[in-house]
């Protein structure tokens, strides 16, 4: 009863932010599900990562401007199982940004990169 709880509270958490962590248990539902309502911008990094820590603030300042229509959710490569996911999706090197539309991805790139390249980045695939 407990996890159920647990699942539904995190899955509201999920629903209302914009900006949020998952994991490999939650992904398919965070990400995969979600994307199908909006697209969702997926940030695998890891803290001692010094281009991940720069480009953080950047996709945090960004996101909010879409007014829901993109969601961030934040991939700590180094937390659990996490590695085995960036390995799915053959992250090479961190951070590596990957946007779900629809259930499926559509664009990805590496490393940190100025404002104006993620809101050009987001543009280009957010869907009509």
């Amino acid at each position: 009863m407990f996890l159920q709880h647990h699942d539904h509270a995190h899955m509201r958490a999920v629903t209302d932010a914009l900006i949020f962590d998952t994991d490999l248990t939650h992904f398919e539902r965070d990400v995969i599900e979600a994307s199908h309502n909006y697209a969702v911008l997926v940030d695998f990094w890891a803290d001692w990562c010094g281009p991940c820590h720069a480009l953080s603030p950047i996709l945090q300042r960004v996101v909010p401007g879409y007014e829901g229509r993109v969601r961030l959710a934040k991939v700590e490569t180094d937390e659990d199982e996490n590695m085995k996911l960036a390995g799915r999706y053959g992250c090479r090197g961190f951070p590596t940004v990957l946007m779900f539309v629809k259930g499926v991805e559509v664009a990805r790139f590496h490393s940190a990169k100025p404002e104006t390249f993620v809101r050009q980045f987001i543009e280009e695939h957010l869907p009509a």
